[in-house]
């Protein structure tokens, strides 16, 4: 019995038949658990993929439009709160630990959401490896808003009466008894006036556009803001009658955009008494610009609706018409002074911070025009365009801030010149910061 024994274990030791599935068996152990660690992988994958969207919304959230009028830390707290919320709907696993951190600096904020979990495993289990920690954070950026007090001061004097384009001009210069192509705006002589007479052409004056064009930048600001009360608008301008002509506040300084907007809307040419009067000394820059000096409260660096940056937007063609007797660059007659903007007062304004954008309204060369070619031509002389040789043109860009000069010529539209100046400005706060 023990030889039969012996002889059947020989046997057995020596059996090659069977040895597929018996390896098959034992390699198949590795290769299940190798796809169970897949399998519970690619559903850790999935709940990671979801918690990292849930985290990429809370930063996104602390950083967004509205957001940018709340303080940072109020937004740390409601994105930490944001995400745990929505983590609470996971199916599978637990949310150990979120942070949540938001910080504002001199360009801008930024928020930083991050988070660890603990996953349950199905097959790895088998292992020991019940749970499987995960982590993740999501940053999200946005500049701070600038917040900006805009100023406009607009020149409706009666050189503004001018026409629009040369096509107006000659539309005016060919229906008056004296070729004139201003539309001035003569009480004494209404209905029978110039500007009644441009009315009733069709014509487009200078000061139409403006008026036009300041409605539509309300419309350009509104659209450009990124929080309420970022843009703030005041309206002057140089008086609707020339009998108390001087700096004139039509607007106060609001953040009601559609208010400024139907304020624009009365924006009209300086009327007269009559033809001659004061000698026609009514475009009294320096002491407009005076004036503005004291209006405009200090500047802050734009940094919150307390700190507001000051920004004067000055339109006009440039050529003062005021009794200068001892300051004028020109020869006068009998103190009376023409002459281009003088750069001094729009230096004492930058000086204290105040950034001016100048958009000048190219003053229009009229050799018809007696007056024109005694008094304004000697210091502006070219065609309709863009002003080479023009001091007018010089002053107005020495006037302006660096970077804030734009010239709009007859074939210009003020209306784009206006926005995208504004624009500039806007976008130059922003970069500065």
């Amino acid at each position: 019995m023990i030889r039969n024994l012996a002889r059947r274990a020989m046997a057995f030791c020596h059996e090659r038949r069977g040895t597929i599935a018996i390896t098959f068996a034992l390699a198949a152990i590795p290769v299940i658990l190798a796809m169970g660690a897949a399998v519970d992988f690619s559903l850790v994958s999935r709940e990671k993929a979801t918690l990292d969207g849930y985290a990429d919304a809370a930063a996104l959230s602390a950083v967004n439009t509205t957001a940018m009028a709340i303080s940072a830390s109020t937004e740390q707290t409601n994105a930490a709160n944001y995400f745990t919320a929505q983590a609470s709907t996971l199916k599978r696993g637990t949310v150990s630990s979120v942070s949540a951190t938001v910080t504002d600096s001199g360009t801008g904020r930024t928020a930083v959401v991050s988070y660890t979990a603990t996953m349950p495993t199905s097959f790895m289990g088998v292992l020991g490896m019940n749970t499987v920690k995960i982590s993740g954070s999501s940053t999200a950026a946005s500049a701070l808003p600038t917040y900006i007090d805009f100023y406009l001061l607009l020149d409706n004097t009666p050189s503004m009466g001018v026409g629009a384009t040369p096509a107006d001009v000659a539309k005016m210069v060919a229906n008056t008894p004296d070729q004139c192509a201003f539309a001035c705006h003569d009480l004494s002589a209404v209905p029978n006036d110039y500007y009644t007479l441009a009315k009733s052409l069709g014509v487009t004056t200078r000061i139409d556009v403006v008026r036009t064009a300041t409605q539509q930048l309300m419309d350009t600001a509104k659209a450009t803001q990124t929080v309420p009360s970022q843009f703030r608008m005041a309206i002057y301008d140089f008086g609707l009658d020339a009998s108390v002509s001087g700096l004139t506040r039509i607007f106060p300084l609001s953040a009601s955009l559609s208010a400024a907007k139907t304020a624009a809307g009365l924006i009209d040419l300086m009327t007269v008494p009559y033809q001659g009067y004061n000698n026609d000394q009514a475009t009294d820059f320096d002491g407009a610009l005076a004036t503005m000096n004291s209006a405009i409260a200090t500047p802050g660096d734009g940094s919150s609706p307390s700190k507001p940056a000051k920004i004067l937007f000055f339109v006009s063609d440039g050529v003062a018409d005021a009794q200068y007797p001892s300051t004028c660059s020109q020869p006068t007659t009998g103190g009376r002074c023409q002459e281009p903007i003088t750069v001094a007062n729009c230096t004492t304004l930058k000086n204290r911070g105040i950034k001016i954008a100048v958009l000048y309204t190219t003053y229009l060369a009229l050799p018809t025009n007696s007056w024109y070619m005694t008094w304004i031509n000697p210091f502006n002389p070219g065609p309709y365009g863009p002003s080479v040789n023009s001091k007018i043109a010089a002053n107005m860009q020495a006037c302006a801030s660096p970077g804030f000069y734009f010239e709009v010529s007859p074939t210009d539209g003020i209306s784009q010149a206006m926005a995208s100046l504004f624009q500039k400005v806007v976008q130059s706060a922003r970069l500065t910061k």
